[in-house]
C-alpha cells in the first residue's frame, strides 16, 4: 500500500560505500518504515562503471526498513541533470510531491519528519517553491525555520504544482534575469557566481539542472523554507564523484536535535539574505582569484558541478 508520507527519491550512479551511509542514515528516521522509496540508478559510460553500478544495484536487492523499495534502472548514462529532470517530474506525476535525496547526501533522524510536516503546512501556499534540509554555516544565530528566495539542491522536497514552474531552459532563464536586471540579486550582491553558470549552462561547459531550478523559482518570486541548523551533511566532498572536488567548507554534521516546523510568513528574512551574502563574501575572500580559476577549468570536465558550487559558495548541483 502507497504511503500517506511523501515518497523518497535517491538517484545514485557508482558510490556504493556511499549510497549506504545515506540508506543507514534514513533508516534511523522513525518515519522510514512508513515511506516508500524510490531509487534511479543511472546507466554506465563504461564496462568498468558497470561494475560499480551493479554493486549499487544489488544492495537494493533486499532492503528492508521502507514502506516500499522501487527502483529503476536506466540502461543508458543519462548524467545526473537528465536523471533528476524526469525522475522528479514523474514522481511528482504519480505522488503529488517528493523528497529528493542524492547518493551522498546523509540526513539527520529527524529529516523525514521535518520535511512532511513542512511539506504538509505549505502545500496549498503556492509561493512556496520547496523545503531544504541543509543550512548554510553562518556566523549568526538565524530562526528555527526561514524563507530565501529561490530554490537549493541538497537534500529537498517539492510538490507537482511548484516543480511545474521548472524550465529547462537556460536561455530564457538568463534573458529574464537580464530584462527584469535582477542578476545582482539572484548572486546575492554579486558575491556569489549563479548567472555566470547559467552562461556556462547555456554554452554547454555545464550541464547544472539546479541553477535553473533556483533560476526558475527566483523569477517566479517564490521561496524555499530552510532550517535554522543543518539537517544534512554532503559526505561527496571527498574526490569521489565525477561532478564534485575536495572541500571542508560545507561538512558540518547534521544536527541531532528536532527542529519544529510551524508557519511562519511566507517572506524571504532580510537577516537571512544578508547572512548568506556575507558569508558568500567569506568565501570568496578565502578562495581567491586563482581558486575560482581552478574550478572554472574544472567545469570543462563532465561536469565540475561542485567544484563551481565551491567557488559560487551555495550548494547548487549540476
Amino acid at each position: 500500500m502507497p504511503s500517506s508520507l511523501a515518497p523518497i527519491v535517491l538517484f545514485a550512479y557508482q558510490r556504493p560505500e556511499h549510497t549506504r551511509s545515506v540508506l543507514d542514515a534514513l533508516l534511523r528516521n522513525p518515519q522510514a518504515g512508513e515511506s516508500d522509496l524510490i531509487v534511479f540508478v543511472d546507466g554506465p559510460k563504461s564496462p568498468a562503471d558497470a561494475v560499480v553500478t551493479d554493486a549499487v544495484c544489488e544492495m537494493f536487492k533486499d532492503l528492508s526498513g521502507f514502506n516500499s523499495v522501487n527502483v529503476h534502472r536506466s540502461s543508458l548514462n543519462r548524467g545526473l541533470a537528465q536523471s533528476i529532470t524526469e525522475g522528479v517530474s514523474k514522481v511528482v506525476e504519480e505522488h503529488g510531491r517528493v523528497i529528493v535525496l542524492e547518493d551522498d547526501i546523509v540526513v539527520s533522524e529527524c529529516f523525514l519528519e521535518y520535511m512532511n510536516d513542512a511539506l504538509d503546512i505549505y502545500q496549498y501556499d503556492t509561493n512556496v517553491a520547496s523545503i531544504h534540509g541543509y543550512a548554510y554555516p553562518v556566523d549568526c544565530p538565524l530562526p528555527a525555520t526561514y524563507f530565501l528566495r529561490g530554490a537549493d539542491c541538497w537534500g529537498w522536497a517539492t510538490w507537482d504544482r511548484a516543480w511545474a514552474k521548472y524550465n529547462e531552459n537556460g536561455k530564457e532563464l538568463l534573458e529574464q534575469l537580464r530584462r527584469s536586471n535582477q542578476r545582482r540579486e539572484f548572486d546575492f550582491d554579486g558575491y556569489a557566481s549563479y548567472t555566470a553558470m547559467l552562461r556556462d549552462q547555456i554554452r554547454g561547459v555545464n550541464d547544472s539542472w539546479a541553477v535553473r531550478w533556483y533560476a526558475s523559482a527566483f523569477l517566479a518570486d517564490m521561496c524555499t523554507l530552510y532550517p535554522g541548523h543543518t539537517l544534512v551533511q554532503n559526505i561527496g566532498l571527498d574526490g569521489s564523484g565525477r561532478h564534485c572536488g575536495v572541500s571542508d567548507k560545507y561538512g558540518a554534521r547534521p544536527y541531532e536535535g528536532n527542529i519544529s516546523v510551524e508557519r511562519i510568513e511566507v517572506a524571504e528574512l532580510p537577516a537571512a539574505r544578508d547572512a548568506f551574502t556575507e558569508y558568500f563574501r567569506s568565501l570568496r575572500s578565502d578562495d581567491g582569484s586563482a581558486a575560482r580559476r581552478l574550478a572554472r577549468r574544472a567545469a570543462t570536465y563532465p561536469v565540475g558541478r561542485r567544484l563551481l558550487s565551491m567557488l559560487a559558495g551555495r550548494p547548487i548541483g549540476q
